[in-house]
């Protein structure tokens, strides 16, 4: 197995958080993984991405040519790495931010109100931890469990007073895509 997904959107939004913690994730599961970070110079507003690969054998190269996912924060960034996307791969993206009218019909998308989603549970700078949650639920890359167990070591000690609104944002991203996935 080996699986590449780019994370998009503008710097702020927590696009590189999102890589970091998926790799961190996926190295406390014992899996080999790399993270490869691009933002612009202005960092806050300009756009952002990362890359993260994920095997269970050894990584030749962080570069993602055809990733199996892109998750998209921001319009730029759907329009962008939409064509970056393997053919039969899968794009995540923000509802609230993001108009899929000219997505590829050789790809699966799927939109979450991660913005609104956050915003009802009082905290919008965990839209990127509702994201976060509905891609593990549509990739099944890794354990969910072991990551909902693992976050506070994921996010790391600086976050602690933010764990349980982003153990919410996380569980209510899981639990949109799982409910969606019912309705098909």
């Amino acid at each position: 197995m080996l699986i590449k997904t780019i994370f998009s959107g503008f710097g702020g939004q927590g696009v590189i958080s999102m890589g970091q913690m998926l790799a961190k994730a996926g190295m406390l599961e014992d899996r080999f993984v790399t993270f490869l970070p691009s933002y612009g110079a202005e960092v806050r507003g300009g756009t952002a991405n990362c890359t993260v690969t994920i095997s269970d054998e050894e990584i030749a190269s962080p570069i993602a040519s055809e990733p199996e996912f892109v998750v998209a924060l921001n319009q730029p960034s759907f329009f962008r790495f939409q064509n970056l996307l393997a053919s039969g791969g899968f794009m995540l993206y923000n509802t609230t931010l993001v108009d899929a009218v000219h997505a590829r019909g050789d790809i699966e998308v799927l939109g979450v109100p991660t913005t609104d989603i956050a915003t009802k549970l009082g905290n919008v700078k965990v839209t990127n931890m509702v994201m976060m949650g509905a891609f593990l639920a549509v990739s099944n890359l890794l354990s969910f469990d072991h990551m909902m167990k693992n976050l506070p070591d994921i996010l790391g000690g600086g976050k602690a007073h933010l764990l349980k609104a982003n153990k919410d944002a996380f569980q209510a991203g899981y639990d949109f895509v799982k409910k969606e996935q019912k309705k098909c």
